[in-house]
């Protein structure tokens, strides 16, 4: 999950650094400003969406490990 975020940063910037890296006006810090705010949005977004995936796959493995101890307990039964 870590990756994912810090790879996605980690493109946001190299994307804003290389952009405008050859438009060294004042306007250029506006654009930057801009461009980092929407990286940095998307960056949250990424991030609220592997939280809700973890958030979803620990609960699909809290059900499969619950209906494997079921069955375990059936078996032991017979």
């Amino acid at each position: 999950m870590k990756k994912v975020v810090l790879s996605l940063a980690f493109v946001a910037a190299v994307l804003v650094s290389c952009k405008d890296k050859a438009a060294e006006a004042p306007a250029a810090d506006t654009t930057m400003t801009e461009a980092v705010d929407t990286a940095a949005a998307a960056v949250d977004t990424a991030a609220a969406t592997v939280d809700t995936a973890a958030a979803a796959a620990t609960e699909a493995a809290a059900a499969t490990t619950e209906e494997a101890a079921k069955e375990v307990k059936e078996e032991v039964k017979k």
